[in-house]
């Protein structure tokens, strides 16, 4: 199904996809003039004089002709970039996706233990989800907003049934919508590393009950007592690798037959070994680390299949939550599902349950017979899986002195805050601005993804040279805050309205080589490099229960940071790499905490009249 596919509205849910505007390609001028303001303060004043010119004998040359053909291509498509994103991003991307791709959400620790309350809470969460599925294809989700301003739903349509498809230089992404001649009615259960297809439906299309969902997972476990080969890490290869093994694979029509299977499933659930592996309730830290990875191989990293859309995991210790591959959609829809599910988990209390009425199939083994080459590359697997696990540093904690109800009494966007929190923290610790990338949604256009807010600029470098600067007055303190927030917010607006510099420019390179013109030497300069080598790279994932969504850094000296603003804590997931040793996610976090401290006790001590530069 291709992202330019047309849903016809039966609910209120499409109901405004057709009058939302298409993306605009920003004028040539502004982005390069705006870019010139991002990369400022990231280079020396020789490398800026030089960066100006590269800026200059691009708009003079190559650029305009490139802004045409990039401005009828977005004549001529729903969306100039969805397609090119999901490609350039995500499905010619040849690393693995694990750590490097895909994020997870570790939800609230839950008050069940052992492995018959494991399976009651497991079928109560199934239930969650099917019942939103519902809502997905009868179209009955409410049209989100955002600034008051409808946003494109599509992404909802393209979360369950679907599955990432290795490939030789490019995945595939394949959905089986609800729309289709016999939908799937099945989706994917693993357990000790085995794989099964259980049916979760009924007479009429309509889901089970929770107590029919809790048999045919009792049966599951009843079938997979000890541990079956570790197919599943098969997923977590680097994409050539595991596109080869896929390929030598579908030679058995067997195999074939079972991999549509998976492929086509609703979504997969893993019933998950301990976290701690022991009788101790597991760290957030821990519990986010292993959704993130599955812990390794001797823990849950077999009992996974990293290509499907969206993976939901349920320990035997109360752990639970999710992982999803990124190719189609952002954080914000699969927060939406993760609200449902803990909600409607909550309000459904023991004895609620409809009565059984239909018979339902067994659930069926899914079997993959294993070629010598697929064995090999499982053993190489699990080597790079240890290496994976051992180099992921994860640090979630909730910061609990003050929350966005705090930042916005100061009159403050509660984002533009953390960000600056955050770039002040990377100042302390390493004593210079560094690119910073922010999730910004482009959802207000139909297929709309992402482009990136950046939030390091001249005005956050000013604040934070002064912030620790013993000479500069409080009162001016809190101004240069301010205008820096006030900058961020700016930016954070033209970037969700189409008006971004990062998404732009590729754009410009991608019709370059499209057409076979020459790179321009921009692309080459040092500043751009600097600039688009993001050392945090952060997103705002809200959700209305106390959950927090965690992803890898971007590169290998890099931070990944994710926070979750509550109206009085903050919750956050900061991750490195063990292998880099400039960086430290623990260290990271305890100067975050004291940065937001820091920056409200500033407030506190300055009224915002006596705020004057």
């Amino acid at each position: 199904m291709s992202e330019d596919m047309k849903i016809a509205p039966r609910g209120p849910m499409f109901s405004m996809q057709d009058s939302l505007p298409l993306l605009p390609v920003p004028p040539l001028k502004q982005t390069l003039d705006k870019y010139l303001h991002t990369v400022r303060p990231l280079v020396s004043d020789q490398q800026f004089a030089k960066t100006k010119e590269v800026v200059q004998q691009f708009l003079q040359s190559s650029g305009p002709q490139l802004q045409k053909v990039l401005e009828k291509r977005a004549e001529e498509k729903t969306n100039w970039l969805s397609e090119w994103w999901k490609n350039v991003a995500y499905l010619e991307n040849r690393v693995s996706t694990v750590v490097n791709v895909n994020p997870a959400v570790a939800f609230p620790l839950q008050d069940y233990r052992g492995k018959e309350e494991q399976l009651r809470f497991a079928a109560k969460f199934v239930a969650a989800v099917l019942d939103f599925k519902l809502k997905v294809d009868e179209q009955t989700l409410a049209v989100e907003t955002l600034g008051g301003k409808p946003l494109c739903m599509m992404q909802y349509y393209q979360i369950f049934s679907a599955c990432r498809v290795p490939g030789p230089k490019k995945d595939t992404h394949v959905i089986f919508p609800s729309t289709s001649h016999g939908p799937p009615r099945h989706i994917t259960v693993m357990h000790n590393n085995h794989i099964f297809s259980v049916e979760v439906y009924g007479s009429k299309g309509r889901p089970l009950t929770i107590d029919q969902l809790y048999n045919q997972l009792k049966e599951v476990t009843n079938l997979s007592q000890s541990r079956a080969p570790p197919v599943g890490l098969l997923t977590s290869l680097d994409r050539d690798t595991w596109a080869e093994v896929y390929a030598d694979l579908m030679n058995d029509p067997k195999n074939r037959a079972a991999m549509r299977d998976i492929q086509g499933s609703i979504f997969t659930l893993s019933l998950d070994q301990p976290v701690a592996g022991g009788n101790a309730p597991p760290s957030p830290s821990s519990v986010a680390a292993e959704f993130l990875h599955g812990g390794g191989p001797h823990l849950n990293s077999a009992n996974r299949w990293f290509d499907k859309t969206v993976q939901f995991m349920i320990g035997a210790d109360g752990a639970c939550g999710l992982i999803y591959e990124h190719t189609t959609a952002e954080g914000p829809p699969i927060a939406a599902i993760m609200d449902h599910i803990l909600h409607f988990v909550k309000e459904h209390a023991e004895g609620q349950d409809q009565p059984i009425t239909a018979i339902v199939p067994s659930p069926r083994r899914v079997h993959i017979s294993l070629t010598t080459k697929a064995m090999a590359a499982i053993q190489r697997a699990e080597l790079e899986m240890k290496r994976t696990v051992e180099n992921l540093q994860m640090t979630v904690f909730t910061f609990d002195q003050f929350g966005k109800d705090f930042i916005k009494r100061c009159h403050l966007s509660p984002d533009a805050f953390i960000q600056m929190a955050l770039q002040l923290t990377y100042y302390r610790l390493y004593k210079r601005p560094c690119a910073t990338y922010e999730t910004a949604s482009l959802r207000r256009f139909q297929l709309g993804r992402t482009d990136t807010i950046r939030s390091c600029s001249e005005d956050s470098s000013t604040f934070c040279q002064a912030m620790d600067d013993t000479s500069v007055p409080d009162a001016s303190k809190v101004a240069l805050l301010r205008q820096a927030v006030k900058a961020h917010r700016k930016y954070t607006d033209e970037a969700i309205n189409g008006q971004g510099v990062d998404r732009h420019l590729l754009g410009l390179k991608l019709t370059a080589m499209e057409t076979g013109t020459e790179i321009p030497d921009l692309y080459r300069d040092a500043a751009f490099t600097e600039s688009s080598h993001f050392r945090v790279s952060t997103s705002q994932v809200g959700a209305k229960h106390d959950t927090v969504m965690c992803f890898g850094p971007v590169v290998p000296d890099g931070y990944g940071c994710c926070y979750n603003p509550q109206n009085s804590r903050l919750n956050f997931a900061v991750t490195a790499f063990n292998a880099c040793p400039h960086t430290d996610s623990d260290r990271f976090s305890n100067v975050l905490r004291g940065s937001l401290m820091d920056m409200k006790e500033l407030l506190l001590k300055v009224p915002s009249s006596e705020s004057k530069l």
